[in-house]
């Protein structure tokens, strides 16, 4: 879209909530539009202000180009958490920039060379942050970040226009009881305020409802502000233990909403796969990316739009991983290393399956919050982390997939994330606030956000996050860690919320994520698939694995000493993409091509 002096020239991905309030203070100066799109007011807000002073003012999803041909400069930016993706590199004497990978792909300037060293970094984390790109001479935009680029060569670095740590705490609301009734009408207004303006829709609009506390209290609201049964879309398993379907179903039933829901079998999820490197165009190994492309393509059929419940752990305190710390941490910390690694041991002596049984045993007899679906895999986890010696290396431990990636992959080294500086998170936070800062800032954009957007956006289905509103986070940064996890119990406010809406009885489980029994589906009907990538002959071909770590990985979980599903899923998801981008005769020749050019 041109401005109407031809002056600025927009491409832009996403939604901008606050247009219509952006719009009337535009109005009010004379300004006059020609139609009633969010683009248009865009488009003018960095005419009239500047691309900075607009950023700093927009609450939204968004990736955005802008030309200015006056001053000859493209600027390029993003939103304060990452929603929409942005590649953009030099190749040669082009610059390229795009929502997908892909896209760059296409351009005849464009050189396929593998960054071994991001590969370390994707093995470790089971995707590739930000800034870094699975491929030499491009990079991702950082959430909150724009990047001017001037015609007449200078080069210039991304900047930041926005700091979750710069966001003002609300004295007032600091100071309030976790229990006080005041704290949680100011979240449902809040909340409320989010929902509906993520609403606003021409096209049919629903919502993905997984039963849990921050879906459940997202579709709650839209129920409020909706004159009709509100459309909502869930996935089930057979496998009860991953099965989430029926707890959907009673939310849905008690809320009156039109609830559709889609069983997953493992020969879905077979047809599924070979998508997937297309889907992500990065590798990308949360598994869960199955279900996600899956519910996304369910939801397409019957609408356009849909609001999900992401964000919701990381600002409220979710994740199973801040409770066992703050429990564990202060009882273990003191204790020597040597210690610690022992504990270790014993603890990963049984195998997860042995603890898997322990813990469906014992379910029974402890309160619903306390019971653990799959908690072998976590303790195991645990235990490994059970030698850090300090709580930003237990942080570490609990998000890498790979503990030591260069132990499998045939050279790279991982280049620096923010992981590696404990110096550049705000020293006032404790901890496990510290956790929830750094999972807001890599593992919420780079994971989460990253699957649901490549998902939905395969399905042609656009995603909306309302606890990522500017007014949320602000109002969940200025809540202390007491108030949200309160009694042992994370999400607390938003917990208080549910209850006006519908009993706790149908909230008050475990804390399950979004996982698929890719384990056992790697021993019966994906194995002959997983087989052919993890082959001695493909591994070789692809060049990256130290092959024998990967085939005894493989062997150690066929026979069920481990279950190694997640470890081998990266290395799997990483063949697939390969085979997908990398090996393919064109891609070889060009490769044979550079080769050849720099022997001469």
């Amino acid at each position: 879209m041109h401005t109407t002096d031809q002056r600025y020239v927009l491409s832009y991905n996403g939604e901008i909530y606050n247009f219509l309030e952006l719009r009337a203070e535009l109005e009010k100066t004379g300004q006059r539009f020609m139609g009633t799109s969010d683009t248009e007011v865009l488009l003018v807000c960095i005419a009239r202000w500047g691309v900075l002073p607009t950023l700093r003012r927009l609450n939204g999803m968004f990736a955005f180009a802008v030309w200015d041909s006056e001053e000859e400069m493209l600027y390029l930016a993003c939103d304060r958490f990452g929603e929409k993706p942005l590649y953009y590199g030099w190749q040669g004497e082009v610059f390229l920039f795009g929502s997908e990978l892909k896209s760059l792909m296409q351009h005849p300037s464009f050189v396929r060379e593998l960054d071994r060293d991001v590969l370390a970094l994707y093995m470790r984390f089971n995707y590739v942050p930000a800034p870094h790109c699975i491929f030499k001479g491009v990079a991702k935009l950082c959430p909150a970040n724009f990047l001017a680029v001037s015609l007449r060569g200078s080069q210039a670095q991304p900047e930041q226009y926005w700091k979750l740590e710069e966001v003002p705490v609300d004295r007032a609301v600091s100071r309030l009881h976790p229990e006080d009734p005041a704290l949680i009408d100011m979240l449902e207004c809040s909340l409320s305020r989010a929902v509906k303006s993520r609403m606003i829709a021409d096209v049919p609009l629903g919502a993905f409802l997984s039963g849990g506390v921050d879906s459940s209290t997202v579709v709650a609201l839209m129920q409020v502000h909706s004159h009709r049964p509100v459309k909502t879309f869930t996935i089930g398993f057979r496998e009860a233990a991953y099965n989430e379907a029926e707890d959907a179903a009673k939310v849905a039933r008690h809320l009156g909403t039109e609830h559709h829901e889609f069983y997953l079998s493992s020969a879905a999820a077979l047809e599924m796969i070979p998508r997937l490197p297309e889907i992500y165009c990065e590798p990308f190994a949360d598994s869960s990316q199955i279900p996600t492309t899956l519910v996304a393509q369910l939801t397409r059929r019957h609408v356009t739009v849909a609001l999900s419940g992401d964000g919701g752990d990381e600002l409220f305190g979710g994740y199973n991983r801040y409770f066992w710390s703050a429990r564990i941490w202060p009882r273990i910390g003191d204790f020597s290393p040597g210690l610690r690694r022992r504990g270790s041991t014993m603890v990963q002596h049984y195998s997860p399956d042995a603890w898997d049984r322990f813990f469906d045993r014992a379910n029974p007899l402890l309160p619903a919050r306390l019971r653990i679906r799959g908690g072998g895999e976590k303790l195991h986890k645990l235990a490994g982390a059970l030698s850090s010696r300090n709580p930003d290396e237990l942080y570490r431990c609990l998000v890498s997939q790979w503990q030591s990636p260069e132990r499998v992959l045939r050279g790279g080294r991982e280049p620096e994330t923010l992981l590696d500086r404990p110096q550049d998170v705000p020293s006032s936070l404790h901890f496990v606030e510290r956790m929830m800062y750094l999972d807001l800032l890599t593992y919420l954009p780079g994971d989460i956000l990253c699957k649901v957007d490549r998902a939905s956006m395969s399905a042609s289905l656009e995603s909306r996050v309302a606890y990522l509103d500017n007014d949320v986070v602000r109002l969940a940064w200025s809540m202390p860690l007491k108030t949200k996890i309160h009694q042992g119990i994370g999400k607390w406010p938003l917990r208080q919320l549910l209850k006006r809406f519908m009993p706790e009885s149908l909230f008050d489980r475990p804390k399950t994520g979004f996982g698929i029994p890719i384990g056992e589906w790697l021993r019966g009907p994906l194995r002959e698939w997983a087989e052919n990538l993890l082959s001695r002959e493909q591994l070789e071909r692809t060049g990256c694995f130290q092959v024998e770590v990967v085939r005894q990985q493989w062997a150690q979980h066929q026979s069920r000493q481990r279950n190694l599903q997640h470890a081998l899923w990266s290395v799997l998801m990483f063949q697939a993409w390969y085979e997908r981008y990398m090996d393919t005769p064109a891609v070889r020749e060009n490769r044979a091509n550079v080769a050849a050019s720099q022997i001469h």
